[in-house]
Parts: C-alpha cells; structure tokens; sequence
C-alpha cells in the first residue's frame, strides 16, 4: 500500500512561503474562478492556457513574442531534454530559465511518464484507434525500414518499454540507449531544470483497459508519486509539485485517487489518466469529478489549491473545463494548427491556405483582435 499521510513531516503540510494561490473571485453561476498563482519567477493569472514547449522551446513562436501576447506559464517536457541536451547540460546553463533565456516568467515540468508510455500505447489517437493493443517495438529500440522484415514489426520483439515496481525502462528513440524512470530520478531531473512547477511519476494506462488492471495501475501510481514527493521534500528548492489524479472513466478510481493524493502535502492537483475518447466523456467526467474538489475533507483543505488540466486545451475543453473549475490547462494543440495553417478567431477557425483567402487583399483576420499576426497580415 501507499504510504500514510501521517508519515510525512509535519510541517511538509505547512505552506510555502513562495508559492501560493489566491482565488479573486467565484462564479455564481458554475465552479469557474479567477485567481492568481504566485511562483519564485512571476505570478500566473487564472485562468490560463499553458503552451507547451516540448524541448524548451515553442514550434514557431520565439518566447519574446509569446510574453508580449500575455503568456505567462509554460510547459516543458522531461522526457525529450533528459534525451536531448540531458540534465547536465540544462544545469549547467543555469537551469531550464537560463537555458531558454525566460528568467522572468514561470515554467512547469512533467515527469517524462507520458511520453514513455505514449511508446507503449501510441498517441491517444493511435490508442483510441486500435483499441489499446500494445505497440511493439523494433529490434534496438530504432525505427523499422525496408531492410528487416520488408519494414514489417517482428512479432518476437519486446515492448518498448518495462514496467516494475521500481520504475519504467524505455529506450531513447535517438540512439536506443537503455533508461530507467524511477520516481526519485524524474524528481531529481526536474530539480536539476528548475521549474517552478513539477510533476510526480505516474503510470499512463490506455483508454481500453481491464478494470482490474487499471486498479492496480493506479494503486502503482499512488506509490509512485508518494515516493517522487518524499523524494522531491528533500530538497523542495523552491519548487511547487502537483499531484496527478488518476482512475480512467471509473469514479471510484478516481475518488480513491483523489482523496489519497489530496491528503497528501502537494501544492496543486493536476487532473491526469486517460481522460475519455471525446470532449463530451471529458466534461462529464469533470462535471462529476471538480465539485467534489471544493469540498474540504477534514483538515484537507482542497479548494484552496490550483487545479490543471494535463494535455488537453481545444476550444470546446478550455470553456467546458473552465466552467467546471479548472484553473490551467496545457497542450500544443494551438502550435500545431498554427504550424499547419489553421487560426483560431472570434468566427471560428480560419484554415488560411484555403484558395478563398488568395484575394482578400486588405482584409484583417480578425478586425477586433491585437495581436501582432491580426494587426500586420491580412
């Protein structure tokens, strides 16, 4: 079993001198709130949209652009820099502020269990689409090409990645080196990079799994993120860590998570796990899920601490989550159709390589907008 509440010390459940969330106003209307998080490198204003900046750094955005169109909170992955530029290099530049040249504005890490179980089960949408049948990796961890097995996967290969007790073996999928991921060692890399905020290890399972399994998943991910805490309580650095809720779809997974990990002395609550198939499995999920967030358990004084949504920030997810209470949300979702050509307006979306935009010379994307994009093209 996970370790009791009462075996952390005492005044781990104290708070933070530099760290903290103020709620400013409440909705009457739905559990939406406005508040403001207070971190060692600038305060985050919610609610708020967290951009991802995979290897610390945005995909066609320069972070001077992104802080003058009011971005405060950014993402960055520990999986990809623990591969490339690795911990010591990060280091060694001053941490992960000095590294990417943002010493002014507050950053987040996760742990790198997303992306290592992504090698297992694919994307969400790969996962969704093959009903959570396991990937199988390619001898040395390094893509198949038309040399092996006409570019077909052996069936006698191992998963691409191991999970035990201790921690998750993966290979690099640069060079196929061997990594091991332990609670302690995700929490020792995030203290080398400096986020303000940081992630404990969690095990990612599919959308598609048995009920049985998914318990003990969770159950695992309970001791896991106990130990990424203890670990992470030795030297906290000035560094917040959010727990991650998990459970699937099952509410009684995920009141089991929440009130284990609630009684813990995290700083936020991060909302976690497979999430559903669609926004609406989403929402309803939260729907059920956030009141029970504003109600105070004991001496657990839940509603008083950040809430973030991991992963998910479309259009139709930002408004349903903020409705129900959440304060940050994360995803590159917005980079990726911008690199692809499509805008978000005030009309909708705007696919911009469309034959139909050839001739409207003068015409501004969006006339009520001011940003820099909507302001010089047309």
């Amino acid at each position: 079993p996970p370790p009791d509440p009462s075996t952390f010390p005492p005044n781990s459940y104290e708070p933070r001198p530099f760290f903290h969330f103020e709620i400013l106003h409440e909705s009457t209307q739905s559990l939406a709130r406005v508040g403001r998080i207070h971190t060692p490198h600038g305060v985050i204003d919610t609610p708020g949209y967290v951009a991802v900046a995979t290897n610390g750094a945005l995909k066609g955005v320069d972070f001077r652009d992104a802080d003058k169109a009011g971005q405060q909170l950014v993402f960055c992955n520990t999986y990809h820099l623990l591969l490339q530029p690795g911990t010591e290099v990060v280091e060694g530049a001053g941490g992960l502020h000095g590294f990417v040249n943002r010493r002014d504005r507050p950053l987040i890490t996760d742990s790198g269990g997303f992306q290592v179980f992504s090698l297992a089960y694919g994307s969400v949408h790969e996962e969704l689409s093959t009903g959570g049948e396991l990937k199988r990796a390619s001898k040395g961890g390094r893509p198949r090409n038309s040399h092996t097995n006409g570019g077909e996967p052996s069936t006698n290969s191992p998963p691409p990645v191991k999970v035990t007790e201790e921690g998750v073996v993966f290979r690099s999928y640069r060079d196929g080196r061997k990594f091991l991921l332990t609670p302690e060692s995700t929490v020792q890399a995030q203290k080398s990079f400096g986020a303000d905020i940081i992630i404990p290890l969690d095990e990612l399972p599919p959308y598609h799994i048995d009920p049985k399994v998914l318990e003990n998943s969770v159950e695992r991910t309970h001791r896991w993120e106990a130990r990424s805490l203890q670990e992470h309580l030795r030297d906290v650095k000035e560094q917040a860590m959010y727990c991650v809720i998990h459970g699937g779809l099952d509410r009684d997974l995920r009141k089991k998570s929440m009130d284990y990990l609630t009684s813990l002395p995290f700083d936020g609550v991060s909302i976690g796990g497979a999430l559903g198939k669609n926004s609406d499995e989403l929402l309803k999920l939260l729907e059920w899920m956030m009141p029970l967030l504003n109600e105070n358990v004991g001496d657990v004084d839940r509603r008083s601490k950040p809430r973030h949504l991991l992963g998910i920030a479309d259009e139709p997810s930002i408004l349903g989550a903020v409705k129900n209470g959440i304060d940050t949300m994360d995803s590159c979702y917005p980079t990726r159709l911008a690199r692809h050509g499509t805008l978000l307006s005030r009309e909708g979306k705007v696919h911009i390589k469309s034959g139909r935009y050839s001739r409207q010379y003068g015409v501004p994307i969006d006339p009520e907008c001011r940003c820099s994009t909507c302001q010089q093209y047309d």
